[in-house]
């Protein structure tokens, strides 16, 4: 029942946007955003914790989670808008910086791995660079629990030559794409299982964070490439920086590059926090206290 629901509305909302002036659009998603913040006390509750372990005060938190499910509600719409949008109406949308530095790693004959985090519109950041660079994207992901709406992001993740490794079982598929000169983009931001992430800091406190991105790099000599987007008015800003290279680091290169991983993500958080999914349990394993 609950899957016809979420399917249901997203049809609705999918007819919507082709119906409403942009004003009263803007006011729906607005009003949807309030609601969401009002009524969904389970997340909003996990996202006061990871804020105030962050630094954050309760009162500059709570100003920050409503701006959270206000953006989350507008990349929603954005993702229901580029439903079989061309790669100009995708290029239309954004914005590239540091791309030139990109273009040397690709005509360095070097694997090459986006990382990246649950932060800006995400979704929309793998095909705006499968258009802009005409490269192969891998990209690894969970699958939706509901398999309608699942087929149906899937969609969307898969054009312009970009495929979705399962996060289950990646590794295979990961090494696979590197080999055969696809860029990869992972998601390294999330809280993980004890045996499949190591130490490090975050915001100054200990999280575990997978050291995925740092061993397939180390296997393939492969450039680790922090890669974010973010929000300038209606432009995604999509932003490079400094290539991580294992083969510069020495003996703890595991470590050194997974926390380098993390600090570029910490950085770009710190500048527009209203932009990261706060939602998930970031710092569980070793302060599972904050949620209950």
């Amino acid at each position: 029942m609950l899957d016809f629901l979420y399917l249901s509305l997203y049809y609705f909302l999918k007819f919507l946007i082709f119906i409403i002036p942009k004003p009263a659009l803007n006011a729906l998603l607005n009003a949807l955003s309030a609601l969401f913040y009002k009524f969904d006390k389970k997340h909003t509750k996990i996202m006061l914790a990871n804020l105030k372990m962050c630094g954050y005060d309760e009162q500059e938190a709570k100003k920050i989670i409503k701006s959270c499910y206000k953006n989350f509600a507008y990349f929603g719409l954005s993702f229901l808008k580029n439903q079989g949008a061309s790669k100009e109406q995708i290029l239309n949308q954004v914005r590239f910086e540091n791309a030139q530095m990109v273009k040397d790693a690709l005509n360095s004959g070097k694997a090459l791995i986006f990382q990246t985090a649950h932060y800006g519109n995400w979704e929309l950041m793998s095909i705006a660079c499968a258009a802009y660079f005409g490269v192969s994207i891998s990209v690894v992901g969970r699958n939706l629990d509901n398999a309608k709406m699942n087929k149906i992001l899937s969609k969307n993740r898969t054009r312009f030559n970009i495929e979705l490794i399962p996060k289950s079982g990646a590794a295979r598929g990961v090494l696979n794409a590197l080999k055969n000169g696809r860029v990869v983009g992972m998601l390294v931001d999330q809280n993980t299982a004890a045996k499949d992430g190591i130490e490090c800091k975050f915001f100054g406190k200990k999280i575990l964070h997978t050291p995925a991105a740092s061993i397939f790099a180390q296997k393939l000599n492969a450039l680790i490439v922090p890669t974010f987007v973010h929000q300038d008015g209606d432009i995604s800003v999509i932003s490079f920086y400094d290539p991580i290279s294992l083969d510069a680091l020495g003996k703890d290169s595991i470590q050194i590059a997974t926390q380098l991983q993390s600090d570029a993500t910490e950085r770009v958080i710190r500048k527009k926090p209203d932009e990261y999914f706060w939602m998930h349990k970031k710092f569980k394993h070793f302060y599972e206290s904050i949620y209950e």
